[in-house]
């Protein structure tokens, strides 16, 4: 799980700095604009993907703890680990924080 976080951030900051490259080329800040669309979908894709991993390290716990038989691999039962809760984790949200500001930035320069 934690290399599909990484691959999702990598994707987001590659599509962003190519529309901005594409913005920057034409000096058309639609493209900018653009950008903010892939942004909060990366977000939340990295959150889930974080949600993920957590309520799998909890289950691990558990079987190693002795009160989940092996080989189950049924994670819906662990609800405090959403998405919602992992969208504002310190390892999620300074990233597209910093991609939006970038993109807001950007957006002022090319004005």
């Amino acid at each position: 799980m934690g290399s599909n976080s990484f691959y999702v951030k990598g994707w987001s900051v590659t599509l962003v700095a190519a529309l901005f490259a594409l913005a920057a080329k034409d000096a058309n800040k639609n493209y900018v604009l653009i950008s903010c669309i892939p942004v909060p979908i990366f977000w939340v894709l990295d959150a889930y993907y974080l949600s993920l991993e957590r309520k799998f390290r909890k289950l691990y716990k558990e079987v190693v703890a002795g009160r989940v038989a092996d080989y189950v691999m049924d994670v819906s039962s662990y609800k405090s680990h959403n998405w919602t809760s992992c969208l504002f984790s310190i390892s999620v949200w300074p990233v597209y924080a910093l991609i939006i500001l970038t993109t807001f930035c950007v957006m002022f320069l090319l004005q």
